[in-house]
């Protein structure tokens, strides 16, 4: 079976599917993988073939728009310009996946009359969701930034022969394969049983082999706030002051000099898997991939959160007794407060597991391509 993935081009929507893809490849599916060509070398050694293509994506070092509709519209700005990209190289699919950004691949399903299969990084959208949000959605059609974006999205969609509502299309996934556990979905007793939820699916090959040096016996606390949202000198600076002496610190640093934090264990990234297995506790934005990962691992979370999801993401970890919000607390008492949930983190990291992961996640796209 030739199933083609399309994916959006940053770290925060590839890693999670990653080891599905090379399961799917080692079953024996031929996998074409459409993704950015900057990120290109992390989907290739899944063994999909890679179709690689520019990508208009901010890196990491970029700077994404501060209004939601001006960020929603480089995605879908992106992925049109995929599509052409996608009907180009693919003649033969059977089925698509794509990331909830990957819009090109729900619409060139479409084209090619084949099942069209969502992979969600994130939450999905629960029964009443449309009328939990309808404030926010009102306001966000009414910008200027949203009302230009939904006005690209269905002349788009028109172009291309779907008559669905860009609010459907947006949120409606025909089929959708979700890599979270149900203990962080928000909802989730309102979540449609047409959602097949298969959990995490870890990527060993994303393990470095790092282990902690013997000679520090301190806590070990580790601080990442992920690809985007790093430029937090001030945050940094203050989480050394308050903890450097009594934590044991590993930092990944990401668009902050390394050099800045003498005397620590600091790098620009960091291997996050190999880190989290040994960490007492993780200082983190919580975005879902952070989030999800801590589940996995056991490992309780201080929550800064940023934007975007990570609001959600950090209540619902704290929701769970997975972990706690910074808010008014200093950080010292953040961190022990952290500290006093690992038990409980340790049994949500036991329902994750046995939960499902990467076999789950290709047994359900084998069944909903079938």
């Amino acid at each position: 079976m030739h199933l083609v993935m399309v994916g959006s081009s940053t770290p925060s929507h590839v890693y999670p599917s990653l080891a599905l893809i090379a399961e799917l490849v080692a079953r024996g599916h031929r996998v074409s993988y459409a993704v950015g060509d900057r990120i290109a070398s992390v989907v290739a050694p899944t063994g999909a073939s890679v179709i690689a293509h520019p990508t208009l994506l901010p890196d990491t070092d970029g700077a994404w728009p501060e209004e939601i509709g001006a960020a929603m519209r480089i995605f879908l700005d992106d992925q049109i310009a995929v599509l052409p990209v996608l009907l180009d190289a693919v003649t033969d699919a059977d089925a698509v996946l794509y990331d909830i950004g990957g819009f090109a691949g729900r619409v060139a399903a479409h084209r090619w009359g084949v099942p069209a299969i969502q992979l969600s990084p994130t939450y999905v959208a629960w029964e009443g969701y449309e009328e939990d949000m309808a404030e926010f959605t009102a306001t966000l059609k009414t910008s200027e930034s949203g009302a230009s974006y939904f006005a690209a999205l269905r002349s788009w969609l028109d172009e291309n022969g779907m008559a669905i509502a860009g609010d459907d299309f947006l949120g409606r996934p025909e089929a959708c394969v979700v890599l979270i556990p149900r203990v962080i979905q928000p909802n989730e007793e309102r979540v449609s049983a047409s959602y097949s939820f298969a959990g995490p699916c870890i990527d060993a090959s994303r393990t470095s082999g790092w282990t902690p040096g013997e000679d520090d016996d301190r806590p070990l606390v580790y601080v990442s706030f992920g690809t985007s949202y790093t430029n937090l000198p001030d945050l940094y600076a203050r989480i050394v002051a308050e903890l450097g002496e009594t934590y044991r610190l590993v930092l990944a640093t990401g668009k902050l000099d390394p050099a800045e934090f003498p005397g620590l264990e600091a790098a620009r990234n960091q291997p996050q898997l190999d880190i989290l297995a040994h960490a007492d506790a993780f200082i983190t934005h919580a975005g879902m991939g952070s989030a999800v990962e801590s589940l996995w691992f056991g490992v309780p979370t201080v929550s800064i959160p940023q934007a975007v999801d990570q609001f959600t993401n950090a209540a619902q970890l704290e929701a769970i007794g997975a972990g706690v919000q910074l808010g008014e607390r200093s950080l010292p008492d953040a961190v022990l407060a952290a500290l006093a949930c690992a038990p409980r983190a340790r049994e949500v990291r036991d329902l994750v597991r046995a939960g499902g992961g990467t076999n789950k996640a290709a047994d359900a796209v084998e069944r909903l391509v079938a």
